[in-house]
Parts: structure tokens; sequence; C-alpha cells
């Protein structure tokens, strides 16, 4: 399959029937080489990567709720639309009477997680946060909590695990130490992965992820975010192609391949077989006809609906044309990609 003209179903013709690159049973997963990501992320066999992806993945896609509730960010990332510097942006912060409103219609739709994501926002206080987790707990026990919400001091962390947040989301976005420092004025790689390595210690479902067509970035580049991803052994892995804002100092660059972000999908789904991935809105952005369902067909399990009230939505613009996440459209992908939708909290299958 090329990079271009992709067609719903293209992830899974003709790879059916054919055995798992490692010899073994495809519910094994495999431990794949350096070599071995690179003839994959260059398109060697694509329905075969696919086909694995998707006998991995099982029929079942898990759905989120999102919210999206303050679009205040402290950072100043090159690719972002909520970067600091974006003086045009109009900022918000939702109450936590908006944010329960939103957890009530999640409940109400029968899906069991929620996801809170905001900038790196210093002005959304940890004690704040704690409050509205419990709340949400207290009133919805079987519901599983996610955050993301950025770096944060390490014992934040600690406070929201106890508090009752379940998982916490927290993309690596590129292990290239160079693109990484380009990219990320003011930061840290080494930060960022310690506490990816913080959260699992304390017990979180901890979340990671890249993306995919970023400017300057390689195969090579990618190859590594793969081997990271099968060392790090996380229990939720995204990958999503690089969209670009108009706000920003990549303004001008193009978007990343679709095909090479489900290349990228695929193959997280064989180095880490019980992880929770989901399909992206970005890849849905760039195909509006069949993103998501392609996505599902090459390993992805996961796809979050927003629920994010209608007046913030156009405000929290991390990248330019983003796909409307909602829940006939979410559904309608799910079915045409040959799922099935569950409705229980889905935690990530045991190792």
């Amino acid at each position: 399959m090329g990079c271009r003209g992709l067609r719903l179903g293209d992830a899974l013709s003709g790879g059916e029937g054919r055995p798992c690159p490692s010899g073994r049973d495809p519910s094994c997963g495999k431990s794949m080489t350096r070599e071995e990501i690179l003839s994959c992320l260059a398109g060697s066999d694509d329905s075969h990567l696919f086909a694995q992806a998707s006998a991995l993945a099982g029929k079942e896609v898990f759905l989120r709720g999102l919210v999206e509730f303050s679009n205040v960010c402290a950072r100043n990332c090159l690719y972002c639309g909520l970067r600091r510097d974006n003086r045009t942006l109009r900022r918000y912060r939702m109450s936590a009477e908006e944010i329960l409103s939103c957890a009530a219609q999640i409940h109400a739709h029968g899906i069991r997680t929620i996801v809170l994501q905001s900038g790196d926002d210093p002005g959304c206080s940890t004690r704040f946060l704690c409050d509205l987790v419990r709340t949400i707990k207290e009133r919805y026990p079987e519901m599983a909590v996610t955050l993301s919400v950025g770096e944060r001091p390490l014992s934040d962390y600690e406070r929201f695990r106890k508090a009752g947040v379940d998982r916490y989301l927290l993309k690596h976005e590129t292990v290239s130490q160079s693109l990484y420092r380009r990219l990320h004025p003011g930061q840290s790689l080494s930060r960022r992965l310690a506490i990816l390595r913080h959260l699992k210690t304390l017990g979180f479902q901890t979340g990671t992820g890249c993306i995919v067509g970023l400017p300057g970035q390689t195969l090579e580049d990618l190859a590594e975010d793969v081997l990271f991803v099968q060392n790090f052994q996380p229990e939720m892995a995204a990958a999503g192609p690089f969209v670009p804002h108009h706000a920003t100092p990549l303004a001008s660059y193009p978007a990343g391949s679709v095909c090479l972000t489900l290349r990228m999908v695929a193959l997280y789904r064989l180095v880490v077989p019980f992880c929770l991935i989901p399909a992206t809105t970005a890849t849905e952005t760039i195909e509006p006809s069949c993103g998501y369902a392609a996505a599902l067909q090459a390993g992805a399990n996961v796809v979050m609906v927003n629920f994010t009230p209608v007046k913030y939505r156009s405000s929290y613009s991390i990248y330019d044309g983003k796909a409307t996440a909602s829940f006939s459209r979410v559904l309608s992908a799910i079915s045409r990609a040959g799922r099935s939708v569950s409705f229980s909290r889905g935690d990530a299958r045991i190792r």
C-alpha cells in the first residue's frame, strides 16, 4: 500500500492467513530488531504487517470520553497551536462544575473512562485536580479516570494517584535528542522519560506515544521510537501524524503520512500486544473518510469521543482542521472497520 490513495480495507487486503513474523502464535507478539522495524516502516509488506497487528488487537474497541478542560500552556513547542507564544488563541479554563457536567454526559453514554486533558497549565492547581478526581470517583465509582496534564513536579503525580487517577498519558513525542531539543525549547527529553518511569513506579497505567512526520524526522528516528516503546512496555501508546497549525513556526511544513502512521500503530501492536492504542483524531483529520477505521484495521483498539463543550472546542486548537470526534462518527468508524464496541473500562490486558 502506498502513502497516497488510502482506502478502507487496504490495511487488511491480502494479509490474512500468513504466518507471524516471529514464527509464533500471533497472540504472543514479538521482539523486533531495528532492521526489522526499518523494513516495516519502509513498507516492505504492509498487508502482512497490518494483518498480524489486527489479529493481535482483537475485535473489541474501547471508548474514552475526552474533556479538554484547559488550553492554557506554559510550553512553547514549535508544532502545537496551544504554545505559549500563540497570542491569537482565546484561552480558557473550565470550572469544576462544567467538567463534572461533561463527566455526567460521558457516563450517560455508557462510556466508562473519562480522559481529562489540558495544556501544561500552571494555573490549574494540584488540589483542584485531586478534588475533581475524587468527586468523579464518588459519583461514578465504576469509571476509570485518565489524566493528561503534562509535566508536573514528581510529588503531584503521587497526589494524583492517591486521589484515584487510574491512568496517565504523557507522550514522549520523539526519542531523538536533537529533534526533541529543537522542537521543545527549554525542555528536556531525559526529564520527560524520567517522569514516564516514575509514573510506572507509582502504579499508573502509563501512556506515551510519538508524532509521525515531524519536520526533520527520519525513519531511523521512528524506529528508535518503536524500540523505546518495546523496552518501556507502556499500557497505552499512541502514534499520530503531524498536522501543521497556522500560528506556529512549523505552519508551512506538510502533514505527516497516514500510511507511515498506520505502520507505527501496527508496530506498536506487535511489540506491546496488550497495549491500548488509539485511532487518533489527527489521523481522521488527514483522512476524514477513513482515518479512524484504517487505524483500527492496523491494530488500534481505542477511540476517544470528544465531550468538550462546543463553545470551547475550536479553542483547543493543537492543529488546524481538527476532525469532530462525535459519538455517532466514532461508532460508524468502528462498524466500518468490522470491529465491535466495548463499553467496559477497557483496562490494559495482563502482560
